[in-house]
């Protein structure tokens, strides 16, 4: 009898097609769901192509994820235009402008065969400027601003049947550097970011199909451990986010494969501790190889940890996963043509058109994959 042990994993894709060894890889292993990045792309027939492959790999109908926020984290802008950023769209101040956003995410993604997006960010700026891999993709200075805004843009995605997923939590506004490097420590009470970074999460909370949780160590929180990191810890995943504050949906770890994780954890141990901390799904994206390493340390969990995660993967798989859509190059090209006019309206032309004016350096992987 196989294992369902693999529905708890979300695992990236090597290259721009299935290969007889990703194939073979896969039908082992049975993932739950895979996240695709810039890698991934080529151009919008053979990207949807990839999610149509993808689906028939596994016997459950996977997860297709991706993380399309906008700006410099836009998977996509290879092929297409890539739609404002959110610190663009509520400098435009504009609600209309970030409505039709989440639209346009979502006619798009559905368009190239996802069902998931890894958005939207639901960590407070408080510092535009800060290097820690947060630049230029929060909704808002304040928690108001992130609730109005993200709620705006995730609630019109998902009217597109695109599902949605908040992240980074508890918190990332305030990280001291970029996860993808190191494990940013935050010093932050639970008592405090009940009255700040928390609140987004608790306005949105029934409109998320899944939360993130972030590679940041709370020392106010696991003080008792240093160095343990939120997505890790017992205290921040399910006493927090799942007892005290009610949150019934997936759960999903950021990629364990950042320099948070990799440089402290083996590939084992990481995925046992993500989900001992009460984590349904744990993210593979880059070493894919090691998926059946961690599969068999998730295979020795006892039933008790893993039942209800699986049941709840199971139960959003029946009720939230849209039926397969069929690639349409004319509707591709109008949705492309729909975004550059949202870029437009938002930025100006000639920002929209020479988008090197607006860029600013690249400081973090996030932008790169």
């Amino acid at each position: 009898m196989q294992s369902d042990h693999g529905q708890l994993m979300i695992l990236g894709v090597p290259g721009t097609e299935l290969t007889a060894a990703d194939i073979e890889l896969y039908q082992r292993i049975q993932p739950g769901g895979f996240i695709l990045f810039g890698r991934n792309v080529e151009s919008p027939e053979q990207l949807a192509k990839l999610t149509a492959d993808l689906l028939e790999v596994t016997d459950e109908k996977p997860i297709i994820a991706i993380d399309q926020e906008g700006g410099r984290v836009t998977r996509t802008k290879e092929i297409g235009h890539a739609p404002p950023s959110a610190q663009e769209l509520r400098e435009n101040g504009d609600l209309g402008m970030i409505s039709w956003h989440g639209l346009v995410t979502g006619d798009v993604l559905r368009v190239l065969g996802f069902n998931m997006n890894f958005a939207p960010v639901l960590d407070i700026s408080y510092d535009d400027a800060a290097d820690n891999a947060l630049r230029g993709r929060c909704y808002g200075k304040d928690a108001q601003e992130v609730i109005t805004n993200a709620g705006i843009f995730n609630r019109n995605m998902r009217r597109r049947k695109i599902n949605s997923c908040g992240k980074h939590f508890p918190s990332c506004g305030l990280s001291d550097c970029d996860p993808h490097h190191g494990l940013p420590v935050i010093d932050k009470t639970i008592d405090e970011m009940m009255k700040s970074d928390l609140l987004p999460y608790n306005a949105l909370m029934p409109e998320m199909d899944a939360i993130m949780t972030c590679h940041a160590h709370f020392s106010a929180v696991d003080g008792d451990q240093p160095g343990l990191p939120g997505s890790f810890s017992k205290k921040i995943v399910t006493h927090l986010l799942r007892w005290q504050l009610g949150y019934e949906g997936l759960i999903i770890t950021d990629d364990l494969d950042m320099g948070a994780i990799v440089d402290h954890y083996g590939r084992g141990p990481d995925v046992e501790m993500a989900i001992r901390a009460g984590n349904d799904m744990v993210m593979i994206c880059h070493q894919i190889d090691s998926a059946e390493q961690a599969l068999e340390q998730l295979k020795k969990l006892p039933d008790s940890v893993t039942v209800d995660s699986l049941k709840r993967i199971k139960k959003f798989k029946k009720k939230r996963l849209p039926k397969k859509m069929h690639f349409n190059r004319k509707q591709w090209d109008k949705l492309d043509a729909e975004t550059l006019e949202l870029r437009k309206a938002v930025l100006g032309d000639e920002l929209a058109l020479n988008p090197e004016l607006a860029s600013q350096p690249v400081n973090s992987p996030v932008e790169e994959y």
